[in-house]
């Protein structure tokens, strides 16, 4: 499965992004669909997660309230609203997919997309 990632760009503290990922070549609803973030400096973070259904979702502490994640199986996308956003969000977003939720949301993703950047201004 290859993802494409989109919707970073560059928002000043407080501001909102929404970002994309869909596959080419599958279906999307076949897959659990994660996102990541990689900040200069630091290790490869989970963001937040959802199942194939959409039925279930799973946030790191850092972005629940502010971060929402939600799929369109119809579109063969997935989406992470970010609003509220702050300085500490900035980083490179990834998505990742794996054939099941499983018990660990934030591990044994099989298919990286590309990166999409996200900066944030104070």
């Amino acid at each position: 499965v290859q993802l494409q990632a989109s919707g970073g760009g560059f928002v000043q503290a407080g501001g909102s992004l929404r970002l994309s990922c869909a596959p080419s070549g599958r279906t999307f609803s076949d897959y659990a669909v994660g996102w990541f973030r990689l900040a200069p400096g630091k290790d490869r973070e989970f963001v937040a997660a959802i199942s194939q259904s959409g039925i279930s979702t799973y946030y790191t502490d850092s972005v629940k309230g502010r971060f929402t994640i939600s799929r369109d199986n119809a579109k063969n996308t997935v989406y992470l609203q970010m609003n509220s956003l702050k300085p500490e969000d900035t980083a490179v977003y990834y998505c990742a997919a794996k054939a099941y939720i499983g018990a660990s949301p934030d591990k044994g993703y099989a298919y990286w997309g590309q990166g999409t950047q996200v900066t944030v201004s104070s």
